[in-house]
């Protein structure tokens, strides 16, 4: 029973972490691809049939593409990196509810900015206040 037991948890850990590496890989992967359309995060959630992807975004028609055309390219760049079977793997794209409140878009806006040749402390006031703004009128529409 014990060396049964033991294999379980050994067999336990090792999906966790081949879910973790496929996470950060994928994170990373989509990252580098959708900086410039206000990539946000990635959900990824394995059921029977197929592995799911959700794409967070602030941009989603510049994810889908025209035609849904940039998510079947990811789709396949997904499926060839990974060794997803043929349809194993379905990409969404959703919109960031509140983008003012979104850290990981915020800060490629500062990047952006300082890429763009802006002074540091004029980026970072800049978003603080877009921030702030965007804060207070979800604050007052309440």
């Amino acid at each position: 029973d014990y060396a049964s037991s033991n294999m379980d948890t050994i067999s336990k850990k090792r999906k966790f972490v081949k879910e973790g590496v496929l996470y950060a890989e994928l994170n990373e992967f989509l990252t580098r691809e959708l900086a410039e359309d206000g990539y946000a995060g990635v959900k990824v959630r394995t059921t029977a049939v197929c592995t799911e992807i959700i794409i967070s975004a602030t941009l989603v028609q510049n994810v889908v593409g025209e035609r849904g055309r940039r998510l079947k390219e990811l789709t396949h760049l997904i499926q060839q990196r990974f060794q997803f079977p043929k349809d194993g793997v379905r990409l969404y794209a959703e919109r960031v509810a509140m983008r003012a409140l979104c850290a990981i878009t915020q800060a490629e806006s500062v990047r952006y900015k300082l890429a763009e040749g802006l002074p540091v402390r004029r980026a970072c006031y800049g978003v603080l206040k877009y921030i702030m703004n965007q804060a207070l009128e979800a604050w007052s529409a309440s």
